[in-house]
């Protein structure tokens, strides 16, 4: 009776901090910037809308509402989609050492954006042109892994290697040609990652491949605990790995891709964040997959904020992820975490 108490204590003291740590990181984000603003100030402003009576500052209105808000919301959606899609290719592969950008969406998204800047398109078709080759660069490595016949999984982990190879060569190439004094700073910022230029209409645009390729992992995450056993395991508790591997992958690749179209190239948060929360929860997808949504969100809430306050200049997201997310991953393989 005591054990089973202290375990759901646990579980209660762990959901309610993954509960309020997002919601604690999106205020204290609206407090930071080079324009510092005092909390009673963001507390009036947020209601403005709703209690117009509440005189606040216009500057203050538009630095809120205009530049943090978008940016915050972004993060959190980056933040949670590289997470969840991190912990579901995991179980899916079967590997603790995948990330997202393991069938080569990130490099066929970064390829994108770098052809739409090259090209001297706007954001928001830099935007698209990202999401449609970080979809493109899925597909053709799930066609070349259904060319063979042997193992399928590791063909397609192969075939994904290799595509990555192949767009990642075709973004040095467009840097190559592209003007070094005006192109090429553009191309090399946006895949070191930034949230810098977020607006609400490109938050819209990746709405609706974020929020339906989230609701299918969510609803299906429970499959993923089956799929870990085996797919002979799988087919024998009447589930189709096949199904529903193509059916995940294909969620992951949405969210993923929606992700990178308006933060450019974000590693080590879809590697390091689930090992964190399986660290935490256990490895249960179903309880996983939810730490992993609101962890991945505060944390790269937490590097967004830090990226833009630390210094005079903003730090690249994909710097920062790196450098904080290398050593916590190196810290839990010292501890020889593998809890699988």
């Amino acid at each position: 009776m005591n054990s089973n108490y202290s375990f759901n204590v646990d579980k209660v003291v762990i959901w309610t901090l993954l509960i309020i740590l997002p919601i604690f990181l999106f205020f204290i984000s609206f407090l930071l910037g080079r324009y510092p603003i005092a909390p009673i100030d963001v507390i009036k402003t947020i209601l403005s809308p709703i209690f117009p009576s509440l005189k606040v500052s216009p500057a203050i209105s538009s630095i809120v509402f205009n530049i943090r808000l978008p940016r915050i919301i972004a993060s959190l959606a980056v933040g949670a989609s590289l997470a969840i899609a991190g912990s579901t290719f995991q179980g899916i592969f079967r590997n603790p050492l995948v990330s997202p950008d393991l069938l080569g969406v990130s490099q066929g998204a970064g390829f994108g954006a770098a052809l739409a800047i090259l090209i001297n398109m706007g954001n928001a078709i830099i935007q698209i042109f990202a999401f449609i080759f970080g979809i493109i660069s899925v597909l053709i490595t799930y066609t070349i892994s259904k060319t063979y016949k042997s193992e399928g999984i590791l063909v397609l982990v192969l075939a994904g290697t290799a595509v990555s190879a192949f767009f990642s060569a075709f973004i040095s190439g467009t840097k190559f040609i592209a003007d070094p004094y005006d192109k090429l700073p553009q191309i090399t910022f946006w895949l070191m990652g930034s949230l810098s230029s977020i607006t609400f209409e490109q938050l819209a645009m990746i709405s609706i491949p974020l929020i339906i390729g989230l609701i299918i992992i969510l609803v299906l995450r429970w499959h993923l605990n089956i799929l870990t056993m085996g797919d002979e395991e799988a087919r024998s508790l009447g589930i189709n790995p096949d199904k529903i591997r193509i059916i995940t992958i294909s969620a992951c690749t949405l969210i993923t891709s929606a992700a990178v179209s308006i933060s450019g190239v974000i590693g080590w948060v879809g590697l390091v964040v689930p090992h964190i929360c399986r660290m935490i929860v256990g490895p249960d997808h179903k309880i996983l997959i939810p730490a992993s949504l609101s962890f991945g969100a505060s944390f790269l809430l937490l590097i967004d904020t830090i990226s833009r306050t630390m210094i005079s200049i903003e730090i690249p997201l994909g710097i920062l992820t790196a450098v904080i997310g290398v050593p916590i991953f190196l810290y839990l393989l010292r501890k020889g975490y593998s809890q699988w």
